[in-house]
């Protein structure tokens, strides 16, 4: 039958006889249009995605408000003093970690250098490491953990930094790495932010087996080379204080070692422990900082900075100057030649209740109480200690420190101080050998 008339063809014709259709012909209507190829879907980790709106649709206030008090602090540095939070006197002021001012009792500067900076670029830098590791672990531990954690990792930081700056190691490749030595401020949120890179490292590894395939790449082994290479950075610069990086990242690591997780689902409920624990790590801060505020001295922020003007300083506020400067540089050679730690405090006391008179001779006179602060550091030492070869090398290195100081403010006089009515009667000579290192800011 021909397919296409349907007239009957014989078996032995090649063609319909009716209409010429060849043998076999099949016409256009009767050929079945084939499914269209199916493309390949993109495939979607169903797990993951589930995992990742339950756990970081979740808050993150304290990251937030971590970060908006770091910021805070660092406006009311910058607006303390020339230099603001790049000067030792304000840095001492408004509490980074001094190991001989800690051993002294001053207790708070083993917390309050986790919410100081030292120049836009160290903020900068640790701020937005918050705002990228901070809401993972909040979300993924509850906000009271999330500041138990920061608040306890970073004191962790700074007091590995501590026992590191004391410890008198500072040859070999393990003595570069952590003991970077000396007594200069140190101050920063990085041992906090590795204690959140310990958390989520060991959170990775300990929870892998019910974490989705997604989260375990982040987190966990994942972290590795962010660790290797923040500790590679830290062993190659040598103002970045490794030794905070390390006790901050070991401390985080044993909390979450021990410390589970709210996992997707679980009730918001949060144990009476962890409020307490938030609550008492919020209020050492707020007493660190009372403290702070008790010993700040003259390095409290200002709103303004009028020109220099001889009109608009008094007699008696250039005579309040002048006797504390005298009197800084007396102390300073009484504290090398005999040792006298109490006239080092008379000093520092007056040189911070001197009048202002401007930028330059303010700068001046911070740095002379600078001095005796490692003076009187370097005093408190026994005889055996002052012996040693490092602590020769801080003589020497303060010695050239005095004698720069010296020099400044000798021209500073000649060129500006006519119109204080400010006048070099006499030089004394400059002591044989003064009293500690000057170790430059060290950021964590």
């Amino acid at each position: 039958m021909c397919r296409n008339c349907g007239a009957l063809v014989g078996a032995g014709e090649s063609a319909c006889a009716v209409c010429g259709s060849p043998a076999g012909f099949v016409p256009p209507a009767a050929v079945q249009p084939q499914p269209p190829e199916r493309q390949p879907q993109p495939f979607h980790d169903k797990e993951t995605m589930r995992f990742a709106r339950a756990v970081l649709t979740r808050p993150s206030t304290f990251t937030f408000v971590f970060l908006a008090v770091n910021v805070l602090i660092f406006l009311l540095m910058s607006s303390a003093g020339p230099g603001g939070s790049e000067n030792n006197e304000v840095l001492r002021a408004y509490g980074a970690k001094y190991n001989s001012l800690i051993n002294e009792g001053e207790w708070w500067r083993l917390v309050t250098p986790v919410f100081l900076h030292i120049g836009w670029l160290h903020l900068f830098v640790n701020m937005y490491s918050l705002f990228i590791l901070g809401p993972y672990v909040e979300k993924l531990y509850g906000s009271a953990r999330f500041v138990f954690f920061w608040i306890a990792t970073g004191v962790a930081g700074v007091v590995a930094s501590y026992l590191a700056s004391g410890s008198g190691m500072h040859s070999g490749v393990v003595a570069r790495f952590l003991f970077r030595g000396g007594d200069g401020p140190s101050a920063g949120a990085s041992g906090a932010l590795f204690g959140l890179i310990g958390v989520l490292f060991v959170f990775g590894i300990k929870f892998r087996r019910e974490l989705p395939e997604g989260f375990k790449r982040a987190f966990g082994t994942g972290m590795i080379p962010t660790i290797l290479i923040n500790l590679f950075i830290g062993y190659t610069l040598p103002f970045i204080d490794n030794a905070a990086h390390v006790g901050g990242f070991v401390a985080g690591a044993v909390f979450a070692l021990f410390v589970g997780y709210k996992r997707p689902g679980q009730s918001a409920s949060v144990a009476v422990l962890w409020h307490v624990l938030q609550f008492a790590a919020l209020a050492l801060v707020i007493v660190a900082f009372g403290q702070v505020a008790r010993h700040m001295g003259d390095a409290r922020p200002t709103l303004s900075n009028p020109p220099e003007s001889q009109s608009q300083i008094s007699a008696e506020a250039v005579n309040s100057y002048v006797k504390a400067i005298n009197a800084g540089q007396d102390a300073f050679r009484a504290v090398f030649n005999k040792g006298d730690t109490q006239a080092a405090n008379s000093a520092i006391v007056q040189l911070d209740g001197a009048a202002p008179l401007g930028q330059q001779p303010d700068q001046i006179r911070l740095e002379l109480k600078q001095l005796l602060v490692r003076a009187h550091a370097l005093a408190l030492l026994n005889e055996t200690e002052r012996k040693g070869k490092r602590v020769q090398g801080q003589l020497k290195q303060l010695e050239a420190d005095f004698d720069a100081w010296e020099k400044r403010s000798d021209e500073w006089v000649k060129t500006e101080g006519g119109n204080y009515g400010i006048i070099i009667e006499t030089k004394e000579a400059a002591p044989a050998a003064p009293t500690t290192a000057a170790t430059p800011p060290q950021k964590n």
